[in-house]
């Protein structure tokens, strides 16, 4: 691990600029003595984990690698921006992006780990809370870091995790740990967290109901089902949070996290200092909103092809399809086909559609092919009878603009914070995930009864039918994981919920995932390319560092 010193924050008063300059460890420990000055370092360890208006820092990166090796999204070009190799599963080991979140992760352990070894416990309420508030950031980082460079819990706890460094001491330059070793100070940290958090600060800041969120995640991913329902219970029956209305769902990236009643921890962004130009923001990959956003990365067919079969899901208006203009009816569907090495293709197919007779057609090699409907539950199915005989479902829409011929399905989940086109504050936990969670720890245990509750008040607040019982041909896991993709996708969740189920991720959807030699049309749950490599600039820092494997 890289030697690094503490960054002091100077905090404006008057903006949300906050300035870093370095200091020796003898400064800190005066710093520290100081109220003041204890609640300056732990802002400056949020500050790292936040991160920075160009992309930088903790979360920024992690994002990219927990949801862009996914199944929520195709990327419609190639890129010379490193999370590219998280997207097609070419990992590389001098990914500088995955450097970024080492460093900044490391920075803001030294940074926890200094208030919690210099500041004595018991003081007052005010210093509890801090120092609890650092354990929690502290849990944080090692619970995400252990997800990206070390196999899921469940697949063994011996196996390499992440160095466990407790000390402020930048000598000290542990091996690595192993993941269950990780996995118990993560618990250790957000159970004394949550002891000394008794504060009633708003949704920015870490707070005994944060831990308590965060523990139900953890002890889900650990499958200690019993202590993932307890933890979500305490969350749940604490009364602080309540769900958005379905009337308010679609507006969720738009809100304040301190005006959100469903968010229990975020990271808060704001237009000044925050912001820049937008281009580098999280959102401004997904759409590009008032001439602000590369717009470049979509919804994925297959997550459409989920969300659609309920027309009526009010999660559907965070997808905003881009018509190109004038309206032009047209058919589409994904098409297998191979290409000229043999390769197996996924392609977007459109066709405009004409009128005839009261019936609708569309032309396709010289054949003119009439549109058939059929009735399917909350919706009419439509498809066409290809060559084969066989039936070939599509959708009847407006044509849409396209890059690289993906269609441009937008996604608004990320974006128009306060109205600002690219502005968001991250949400890391929130009270649905809560739900999700305790639901799929009571599928676990064989209860389908209280999964099926759990999930029912999601789709409820959705708008869309409930279940009554385990569809056909479904287990209660699934019906369970299906409706945590749909409910918390693009929040960077789904690749960990796959893996940590060992599932293989299937990947059979347009996209340029698919382009080049050896693509991953299917990740399975056990190859080395689950976990990230250790970036090799810390490992030339740090010999004892191993590898992961190739």
């Amino acid at each position: 691990m890289k030697k690094i010193l503490i960054p002091i924050l100077i905090v404006s008063l008057t903006a949300c600029n906050i300035d870093r300059s370095p200091y020796d460890s003898k400064e800190s420990d005066v710093i520290l003595a100081d109220a003041t000055g204890l609640k300056t370092i732990t802002l400056g360890n949020y500050a790292l984990l936040k991160g920075d208006a160009d992309g930088g820092g903790f979360y920024n990166n992690l994002y990219r690698i927990s949801e862009y090796g996914g199944d929520n999204i195709d990327i419609s070009g190639t890129t010379t921006d490193s999370f590219f190799y998280y997207y097609n599963y070419k990992s590389i080991k001098n990914n500088a992006r995955t450097n970024t979140i080492w460093n900044s992760g490391y920075k803001a352990i030294i940074g926890c780990n200094r208030v919690i070894s210099k500041v004595t416990e018991g003081k007052d309420t005010e210093t509890d809370q801090l120092i609890g508030e650092n354990y929690f950031l502290r849990a944080y980082v090692y619970f995400s870091m252990v997800n990206v460079f070390g196999r899921p819990y469940n697949q063994g706890t011996g196996n390499p995790g992440v160095p466990l460094k407790l000390s402020d001491d930048v000598n000290d330059l542990p091996a690595r740990a192993t993941v269950g070793e990780i996995y118990n100070q993560v618990v250790n940290d957000l159970l004394k967290a949550e002891k000394l958090m008794t504060l009633d600060k708003n949704n920015i800041y870490a707070s005994k109901e944060a831990a308590q969120a965060l523990l139900s995640r953890v002890y889900l991913y650990m499958e200690n089902n019993d202590k993932a329902i307890e933890y979500a219970n305490k969350v749940i029956n604490s009364g602080k949070y309540t769900l958005l209305s379905k009337a308010e769902l679609p507006a969720y990236a738009t809100k304040t996290p301190e005006s959100n009643t469903e968010t229990i921890f975020a990271f808060k962004y704001n237009k000044d200092g925050d912001y820049s130009d937008g281009w580098y923001t999280i959102g401004s990959m997904y759409a590009t909103i008032q001439n602000v956003g590369w717009g470049e990365m979509y919804a994925s067919s297959s997550y459409l092809d989920l969300i659609n079969q309920n027309p009526q899901d009010a999660r559907l208006k965070f997808i905003s399809p881009k018509y190109s203009s004038p309206a032009v009816p047209v058919a589409y569907w994904v098409q297998k086909g191979t290409n000229s090495s043999g390769a197996t293709t996924y392609s977007y197919q459109f066709q405009k559609t004409f009128q005839q007779n009261g019936n609708t057609y569309f032309t396709m090699n010289n054949i003119n092919y009439q549109v058939q409907s059929e009735a399917a539950p909350n919706k009419t199915n439509y498809y066409f009878v290809n060559a084969n005989g066989g039936k070939t479902y599509i959708y009847l829409d407006n044509d849409m603009d396209k890059r690289n011929g993906y269609p441009k399905f937008y996604v608004l989940k990320c974006s128009l914070q306060e109205g600002v086109p690219q502005l968001w504050s991250p949400v890391v936990i929130r009270l649905a995930e809560i739900y999700m969670n305790r639901a799929e720890a009571y599928s676990k245990k064989g209860n389908t009864a209280s999964a099926l509750a759990d999930i029912n008040i999601i789709r409820t607040r959705a708008g869309i039918p409930v279940y009554n019982s385990v569809p056909a041909g479904q287990t209660i896991l699934d019906v369970v994981l299906q409706e945590r993709r749909l409910e918390m996708a693009f929040e960077g969740h789904r690749r960990y919920d796959v893996f940590r189920n060992k599932l293989d991720l299937d990947r059979q959807y347009p996209g340029t995932h698919l382009s080049g030699n050896n693509a991953f049309y299917t990740v399975p749950y056990t190859h080395n390319r689950v976990v990230e490599y250790i970036p090799e600039q810390q490992i030339q820092i740090q010999p004892n560092l191993v590898q992961n494997p190739d």
